[in-house]
């Protein structure tokens, strides 16, 4: 005698199909990514240490490379004026 499963069976089992399912494909996506990294770590590296070179040659230090310092206006030299600051350890 085959007996028939009741309607919330089924609803419930494709549910946990669909959950499954969903499982799966967030599963191989982590691991595809993880693999991507892992075969392309080098040349990941290698591009974030020119962008951080760029960065630091490119003006990131406001030019500080270039003989450039950026003193305020109106002074000639580094001792020549102030900003209204004590410079720190001054008994000023």
């Amino acid at each position: 005698m085959i007996t028939k499963k009741p309607l919330k069976c089924k609803v419930m089992q494709k549910l946990i199909n669909v959950l499954a399912i969903a499982s799966t494909v967030v599963s191989l996506a982590v691991v595809g990514t993880a693999g991507y990294v892992y075969v392309r770590k080098d040349a990941i590296i290698e591009n974030i240490k020119e962008k951080a070179l760029e960065g630091i040659g490119g003006g990131a230090l406001g030019g500080a490379l270039t003989g450039d310092v950026g003193l305020p206006m109106g002074t000639d030299s580094i001792g020549g004026g102030s900003m209204g600051l004590p410079v720190p350890g001054s008994p000023l």
